[in-house]
């Protein structure tokens, strides 16, 4: 980690990862991947360490969790960030590859990685490497491609964009079993066994058994609206 620059995952317990990016000199802070859900806990965090949010960055239109972007730039006044070409309405800053934004003093890379959906990115930060579903730990492999936008073509292809890192980036992932310990992209390289396919084809008929083995997403037909469309239904099913 870099002088001055405090990195943090929260939502501890649950599947759906966020991460907290602090400069420390500064005191601002950004957060990855946040879910709406809990919305009132980021609030409470950013209050009780005297935090000035500027980003709230979605690495992609999430189907599985309604992002809580839209409701941190109404609460905090922050920078909603997303790839260029999303659908999502109210996004308030669009980021390109290798686009970067400044943390205080630290810089926030972007890089184009689409796939499992159309508007996935990684996003670098320090030694931290944060990769939404485009890329899991180990025995998880990648996200799936079924989804709305999904191409397992593209998302095969858009694999070489990891060559861009060393390999002592720590792979921090949108979506893990609770307790998953995060491990460098090296050890990624050789213990991801999507990260050691040798042809499309494998990866496809990978893709195509794994989606059938997870079946539908539950809460797509709620999230995936209220994510385009900053739409927050009155009844969350889920929260209900």
């Amino acid at each position: 980690m870099g002088r001055g620059m405090r990195f943090e995952q929260l939502n501890d317990g649950v599947w759906a990862m966020t991460y907290l990016l602090v400069d420390e000199t500064t005191m601002e802070a950004a957060l990855v991947d946040p879910v709406y859900d809990y919305m009132d806990s980021y609030i409470e965090k950013l209050k009780h360490e005297n935090l000035t949010l500027r980003y709230a960055i979605a690495t992609h239109t999430h189907a599985d969790h309604i992002t809580a972007c839209f409701n941190l730039r109404d609460a905090t006044g922050c920078e909603y960030v997303m790839w260029h070409n999303t659908a999502s309405l109210g996004v308030s800053k669009y980021v390109d590859d290798l686009e970067q934004l400044m943390l205080g003093n630290h810089p926030i890379t972007f890089h184009f990685a689409p796939g499992h959906t159309s508007d996935s990115m990684l996003i670098h930060f320090g030694t931290y490497l944060m990769t939404g579903d485009f890329l899991f730990t180990g025995d998880g492999g990648v996200g799936r491609d079924d989804l709305p936008s999904g191409r397992m073509k593209v998302h095969w292809d858009s694999l070489q964009t990891l060559n861009r890192f060393d390999g002592d980036v720590l792979v921090c992932t949108g979506h893990d079993p609770p307790g998953t310990e995060m491990q460098t992209l090296s050890w990624n390289r050789e213990n991801n066994f999507v990260l050691n396919m040798n042809s499309f084809e494998e990866y496809q008929h990978w893709q195509d058994e794994n989606n059938v083995k997870l079946g539908s997403v539950s809460k797509i037909k709620t999230a995936v609206p209220a994510n385009l469309f900053r739409e927050i239904p009155d009844v969350i099913p889920w929260l209900d």
